[in-house]
């Protein structure tokens, strides 16, 4: 038996099928990508050499229309080729074996389904040709934004509240602290999810995203600068890896601490004396199953020395590390991207010079844009500056008590993944800290 197979596929909304899909032998393989040339030389092949069978996904790859479909159902049968569609419940020879009003039923069953799918096809290719063209998604514009004739334009009434909010987590690491501070500065509610979805949003830093999850890079003005949101992006990263809530707790050792010999978190419990406006803080077990329960240790005292050894770890630590090149790896980046760039500029040459036609030269223009926006998210992902000398400058003890609890919550947590304490008498206690790295 002699089978042939054919596929039909849009470059803008899908790639190419391999050959083994078909999952078995094939005499000869005819694929279509944004035009049907070669399903014509199909059509004109079969004439001179009729195969047994051809394997088609969906009927529909065999034309633009219904009506292109049926016509060329209608050759293909005519020449008594057997068509199966292997995604879809068609196969001619079942259909001859029916009864007159079961083929009827069925075939209109199946010019539904091909009308449908038509109907979505053309829409998502509108989309698609919006996406060729940079031109923002359809829906209202993130809030910040209003929608241009073509991008995004900043709301100059708005993007303030925006910017504040981002400023605030940033300059506190806590999404739910600048949550309660939009609403009590501006009056504006979003709740602690919106919170995050700006926080992640590529339109706030001048990218285009899409439901594909294709990013399109600088396409209009960004509220969010590239370092302000590679920061960002650092700061979510580590608070994911923090208790619940701990983010936005006003004590800087506040989801750090650990003990070492029951494993339970330790919460801060603060304790104060009747008539007297001192308190006293203690670091607690949350769960201790040990019996006698693990006891409460001085907060100051974990602080101090906390502190005390992250100044004589972190740089010893550091050390040795075997930490890549970050200036060769930013630098190789670099050239990637302005490679990219470069052969974008290009484009416009290519389509005078009659190379490239336009729709082409769109579509490698997208593709271009996304790896471009890649690279940039590679880029951001990097540390901002060389560790070993990062690690020098705090390791001083005056560099850490000069800072404020809200300050120091946030440097701790740049560098420390967890605190343990080490109970080596009933009253008797060290500290053994975790780093990031």
């Amino acid at each position: 038996m002699k089978i042939i197979a054919y596929s039909y596929s849009d470059p803008l909304l899908e790639s190419a099928p391999d050959i083994s899909i078909w999952q078995q032998e094939i005499a000869k393989f005819y694929q279509d990508l944004g035009k049907r040339q070669q399903l014509l030389q199909l059509l004109k092949d079969c004439q001179t050499s009729e195969p047994d069978c051809l394997l088609i996904r969906r009927l529909e790859e065999l034309g633009d229309s219904l009506e292109e479909v049926c016509d060329r159902m209608t050759q293909l049968e005519l020449l008594e080729i057997e068509i199966i569609a292997t995604e879809q419940d068609y196969r001619s020879s079942q259909f001859k074996a029916n009864n007159p009003k079961d083929i009827r039923d069925n075939l209109t069953k199946i010019f539904q389904e091909i009308e449908s799918f038509k109907r979505r096809r053309r829409l998502k290719q509108g989309h698609a040709r919006n996406r060729l063209k940079a031109l923002p998604p359809p829906g209202k514009a993130p809030y910040g934004y209003r929608r241009g004739k073509d991008r995004y334009i900043v709301d100059r009434s708005t993007a303030p509240v925006v910017k504040e909010f981002f400023e605030r987590f940033l300059l506190f690491g806590s999404l739910r602290g600048a949550v309660r501070y939009l609403e009590k500065r501006y009056g504006k509610k979003i709740s602690v999810s919106t919170g995050k979805n700006w926080l992640t949003n590529p339109v706030y830093r001048g990218d285009l995203a899409y439901q594909n999850n294709e990013i399109i890079p600088d396409t209009h003005i960004p509220i969010l600068s590239r370092e302000e949101a590679a920061q960002i992006d650092r700061l979510l990263r580590r608070n994911g890896n923090l208790p619940s809530r701990t983010a936005s707790a006003p004590r800087s050792l506040a989801g750090l601490v650990i003990c070492e010999q029951c494993q339970s978190p330790m919460t801060i419990t603060r304790v104060t004396t009747r008539g007297k406006k001192q308190q006293y803080l203690y670091l607690r077990p949350m769960s201790c199953p040990l019996n006698p329960k693990c006891s409460a240790i001085s907060y100051q005292d974990v602080l101090e020395k906390t502190i005390d050894r992250i100044c004589e770890d972190l740089p010893r630590t550091v050390a040795q590390l075997n930490l890549p090149d970050l200036n060769k790896i930013k630098e190789n980046l670099k050239l990637e991207l302005e490679n990219k760039q470069a052969i974008i500029e290009q484009l416009s040459t290519l389509i005078e010079q009659g190379i490239l036609d336009e729709e082409t030269a769109q579509l490698r223009r997208y593709k271009l844009q996304n790896e471009i926006a890649r690279l940039n998210e590679q880029r951001d992902r990097l540390p901002p500056g060389d560790l070993k000398i990062i690690a020098q400058a705090v390791s001083f003890p005056q560099f850490w008590l000069d800072l404020s609890e809200t300050e120091r919550r946030f440097y701790f947590r740049e560098f420390i993944r967890q605190i343990e304490i080490l109970r080596i008498q009933p009253k008797s206690w060290q500290l053994k800290l975790v780093f990031i790295f």
